[in-house]
């Protein structure tokens, strides 16, 4: 039988990565707000904006046995010049909106399927200008080890906290070489990330190799959070 997998945001950046690792082992639904870059992959696009959308359950398979929620943001601000609407925006797309998806798709998951979230090592690692979406990836990290904690051992539930990536969502931090090389030394394996690097992790997760992996919160960055390398 052909597991189920199901995307939100897998249409670019690391969902795109995912999709790409999956498609051809597993039958995958990718919900986002484009399909521009999904070309000729074998996957089923539903249209879907995670903070206006409900989920069409016609859509969607009987059964789902993974599910990666990608949606973020990176709001890098003193806290003396983050509104109080950021924080809400920021919480709203990163968290409420991930919990809407999951409440609509909780009955689907498979007996021993698998779910996987995003945090930031901001989480774990204090850093200056990250107390929107650390805030808001810390409710995620909260979030996904409780809801692993509820339904094991039926649904598995892991988070991935990354460090910077070279995505579209970061362009504003790495936009000119001065940045890059600046970004690149910060970490111990002096590169930032790549899609990739985090699309397979999140891609062995939801695979059968990783079934006695759950309630986790799983670092991939470079080293910056545990070395002390500089």
């Amino acid at each position: 039988m052909t597991k189920n997998i199901l995307l939100v945001g897998g249409s670019h950046g690391i969902g795109f990565e995912i999709a790409k690792n999956l498609h051809e082992e597993f039958t995958v639904y990718v919900a986002s707000r484009t399909n521009d870059e999904l070309g000729n992959l074998d996957v089923n696009y539903i249209s879907f904006d995670a903070t206006t959308d409900t989920l069409d359950e016609s859509e969607l398979p009987d059964e789902l046995h993974g599910f990666v929620y990608c949606p973020g943001s990176i709001n890098l601000k003193p806290f003396k010049m983050l509104s109080l609407d950021t924080f809400k925006e920021d919480m709203e797309l990163n968290f409420f909106s991930m919990v809407n998806v999951v409440k609509t798709i909780m009955p689907k998951m498979a007996e021993g399927s698998s779910m996987v979230f995003f945090s930031t090592v901001a989480v774990s690692t204090g850093m200056p200008f990250h107390t929107s979406v650390a805030a808001a990836k810390g409710a995620i990290e909260g979030f996904a080890k409780s809801l692993a904690a509820e339904y094991a051992p039926k649904v598995r539930v892991n988070t991935i906290a990354p460090s910077l990536v070279d995505t579209s969502l970061a362009k504003r931090l790495l936009n000119n070489n001065k940045k890059r090389e600046l970004m690149d030394q910060r970490h111990p394996l002096k590169r930032v990330g790549e899609a990739k690097d985090i699309a397979n992790l999140a891609s062995f997760l939801l695979k059968e190799d990783s079934s006695w992996v759950t309630g986790q919160s799983i670092g991939i960055d470079g080293g910056i959070s545990t070395l002390n390398v500089n």
